[in-house]
């Protein structure tokens, strides 16, 4: 049968080693964005690493099998999720080797033997999330969820920065979005991720103010200025917004 372009199919399954991605259709400029940000999404959750079967992938241009080496690049700060192809063909392992994704996102002849491939060590993550309503009520609640979750965590001292970027995070999604803003707070012993996520598919993105140029000190140049890295990174729905926080950055 004769494959239709701009057709994808994705499916998924979870596993105690990983989220299994099996993907069919067609990988073109049309699939290529909504391809990479459902294996971002699936990395996000922060299983030990993502597995993509590719398959029943058709894709049409050696170039588009670039997208696994974008999501893997988006996620390699946070959630810093390894990403493994799985192809039984010889030949098509090969073909996607010569194309250089191979230098970041290696691909085994089956699943079973990506699950045997060393994902890297990793640290036990503690994980929490809410979702918050889109009203000005958010701010006070994100920053008091954000300080009874550090203190349970035994990382009282990050509490002061935390608040400062949750509050910056915050108010960007009532400021600039409609939808309501799902917190994400994440630790793994050392360093502290908090991320906001919201429906909008609009980067997050430092601006100067159009009068005042940059003497306004903006939301995410504070962010900047006080956390170990910060990001944007695409989902299907929309994005998160996160920040590394780490004990340099106490205030």
């Amino acid at each position: 049968m004769a494959k239709t372009a701009g057709q994808l199919a994705v499916s998924a399954i979870t596993l105690e080693a990983g989220s299994v991605l099996t993907v069919g259709g067609v990988l073109d400029s049309r699939t290529y964005l909504q391809l990479r940000n459902r294996i971002i999404e699936a990395a996000l959750d922060v299983p030990r690493a993502v597995l993509v079967d590719v398959n029943a992938l058709h894709v049409l241009a050696s170039t588009a099998w670039s997208v696994f080496s974008s999501a893997q690049w988006h996620v390699r700060s946070w959630p810093g999720v390894p990403i493994m192809l799985v192809c039984a063909d010889p030949g098509r392992r090969t073909t996607i080797a010569r194309t250089g994704v191979t230098r970041f996102v290696p691909v085994h002849a089956t699943i079973a033997a990506a699950l045997r491939a060393p994902a890297g060590a990793r640290r036990t993550r503690w994980q929490i999330r809410a979702k918050l309503p889109a009203s000005l009520g958010s701010l006070r609640r994100a920053r008091e969820l954000v300080a009874e979750w550090l203190a349970a965590w035994s990382h009282v001292e990050l509490i002061p920065v935390a608040t400062v970027v949750v509050n910056v995070f915050i108010e960007n999604v009532l400021q600039h979005t409609a939808g309501s803003p799902l917190l994400v707070l994440e630790s793994d012993g050392a360093t502290i991720t908090i991320a906001v996520q919201d429906d909008s598919s609009q980067p997050a993105a430092r601006h100067e103010d159009a009068c005042r140029g940059g003497d306004l000190l903006a939301g995410l140049a504070i962010v900047a200025s006080v956390c170990r890295a910060w990001g944007s990174t695409p989902i299907p729905s929309g994005k998160v917004v996160w920040a590394i926080i780490g004990p340099e950055n106490q205030l």
